[in-house]
């Protein structure tokens, strides 16, 4: 028994709810039940917040992914002191990356893995006015957190040009790639759309034309297809290619894209230190899990990491859920259970459930989205924009070959945001895909066109010359220069130091006999996952006000308050 780790034990064995991983959804639920005065005991695995929602270093990041590719046995346990009482239903994972593929350059990138803090389900924003902001600030949790602004977009194309987008009245009269003609279609356009939401009955948008596709919408607006690309993949963030319903699984409505155009407009300004629509967290995304859960850790929510968990408990005679076995053998009993997205239950082979339950296991299986998302991170030593450090770039369908029917994402993230070395840049870059070598194509094709990759020991040797002077820049963090200037060498695309790229299995979450909440999904943003995590919320606690507003007359507001025990 000497390779049993020494796990401490849990008192008390009771709670109203167990919550077994720590990423942003099930987070979210802990705080949220937290605050309803529910006991909570919160677990993971993992030595770390976050789960498939966290912020590693460099080295953290490949072992983390390769743990999740195979699905290994779950720990045992020591047998149950009343084994006639329950019926033991082991855990097992899902694989849920798969095609990892890790490309170093620059060896010395290694001894300072500490320095970075890589988003394992990048890239990722926060509109400023969207439903993750209002969660933060009814919540509190913002208290827990720093931002910073993302500062622009651009469109890109197969030729390495980064086009800004057109989103404001400034911006537009500002552009010189559009011609007055273009501009004042455009102009006119948001004009419509501003006047439409204001409510002005003469100039609001039939609903004729509301149920229709948005992109018919932009045909009968006389938009050219220069503009209509802007609008569609950049502003209304559409996944698809809209123009081919063969292709298209998810086809935008009018309504829908005016909604997304409201809160991509409702962002702009509207924080006075933000220049652009979108934020981003200090020190990465798996600071949004840490927050929520120093938030139910302030309303007595139990921590504990490192905790395995190996078997789910139910009656023998009504097939109903009690509890959890942990890998220490302890049985914790709770009325309710959220499981992170990787569990799965499995029966020993030769066993068979209670009657009950047997009706209920068939329905509790992880439910595939559509398709996988293909996801790479790079780490260069320039910015793709000499002039700017945080951006996002959006590459429409068809924009870098003829096969592409779905849109690329590419977020830039300089070391300002404490995520990298000082001077650095974090490239996350996503696409929705079928499978792992129609992923692998779109994101090579974005890394082609904007980054050089070394091929051979003579280009190795030349990257390596490049950052001998890391060392030196660690000592030195705050006279480093984050703004991304022009390389040293006079390289016209930045070359490639790290990278990592990996397809991700998109599932949903599940209400029914045990409550599964949602892996990271394709989107830029967060709110599908919040829409999601509410509905789980509710279906398990259908009493009880999510984040009622009266949590927040007497907040807590202890900066040194630690959410784990």
């Amino acid at each position: 028994m000497d390779d049993i780790p020494p796990y401490p034990p849990i008192d008390p064995t009771t709670f109203d709810l167990i919550v077994i991983g720590t990423g942003l959804p099930e987070s979210i639920i802990a705080a949220a039940a937290s605050t309803a005065s529910k006991s909570v005991l919160h677990l993971d695995p993992n030595p770390f917040y976050g789960s498939h929602f966290s912020s590693l270093p460099l080295a953290d990041l490949p072992s983390f992914l390769s743990s999740h590719s195979t699905s290994p046995s779950p720990p045992r346990s020591p047998s149950s002191d009343d084994p006639n009482e329950f019926s033991l239903l082991e855990f097992a994972t899902r694989p849920l990356y798969s095609s990892i593929d890790i490309s170093t350059f620059s060896p010395n990138l290694d001894q300072h893995s500490r320095k970075f803090n890589l988003d394992v389900a990048g890239p990722r924003v926060l509109f400023c006015a969207d439903k993750s902001i209002e969660l933060l600030l009814r919540t509190g949790t913002n208290q827990y957190m720093e931002f910073k602004s993302v500062d622009a977009t651009f469109v890109g194309d197969n030729k390495g040009n980064l086009w800004s987008v057109p989103d404001s009245r400034a911006a537009i009269f500002k552009d010189k790639s559009l011609g007055l003609v273009e501009k004042n279609k455009l102009m006119r356009f948001f004009k419509l759309v501003q006047g439409h939401l204001a409510g002005e009955q003469d100039v609001k948008i039939s609903e004729e034309d509301l149920q229709s596709p948005f992109v018919d919408f932009l045909n009968k607006m006389g938009l050219p297809p220069k503009i209509k690309s802007f609008i569609l993949y950049a502003i209304a963030m559409a996944d698809y290619d809209q123009e081919d319903t063969g292709v298209c699984r998810d086809l935008l409505k009018t309504k829908d894209g005016i909604d997304q155009l409201a809160l991509y407009n409702a962002s702009i300004g509207r924080f006075q230190n933000a220049s652009g629509a979108f934020l981003y967290p200090i020190y990465g995304q798996g600071e949004l899990s840490q927050a929520f859960c120093r938030r139910a850790a302030v309303k007595g929510c139990l921590y504990v990491l490192r905790m395995p968990v190996t078997a789910l408990l139910v009656d023998k005679d009504t097939g109903c859920y009690k509890g959890v076995r942990l890998a220490s053998g302890q049985d914790i009993f709770s009325q309710k259970l959220i499981l992170d997205p990787t569990f799965k239950v499995t029966l020993p082979l030769g066993s068979s459930p209670p009657l009950p339950l047997k009706e209920k296991l068939p329905f509790f299986s992880l439910k595939d989205d559509k398709g996988k998302i293909a996801r790479g991170i790079c780490i260069t030593k320039t910015s793709l924009k000499p002039d700017i450090s945080n951006f996002l770039v959006v590459y429409p369908p068809r924009s870098l070959f003829p096969e592409q029917v779905t849109s690329i994402r590419l977020l830039q993230i300089a070391s300002n945001l404490a995520v990298c070395l000082p001077g650095m840049f974090v490239l996350y870059i996503s696409a929705l895909c079928n499978d792992d070598d129609q992923g692998k194509k779109l994101i090579h094709a974005v890394m082609n066109t904007l980054l050089t990759v070394p091929l051979d020991s003579e280009s190795n040797a030349a990257v390596q010359s490049e950052t001998a002077e890391i060392g030196s820049a660690v000592q030195d963090e705050t006279s480093e220069s984050s703004s991304g200037g022009p390389s040293d060498s006079g390289e016209e695309k930045p070359t490639l130091l790290w990278s990592a790229l990996y397809s991700q299995e998109l599932t949903l979450g599940q209400v029914d006999f045990i409550c599964s909440t949602p892996m990271p999904d394709g989107k830029l943003n967060y709110n599908d996952l919040i829409d999601t995590t509410f509905k789980i919320f509710q279906e398990i606690y259908p009493e009880e006000e999510f984040f009622p507003e009266t949590s927040l007359e007497n907040p807590e507001v202890d900066g040194d308050a630690s959410p784990e025990t």
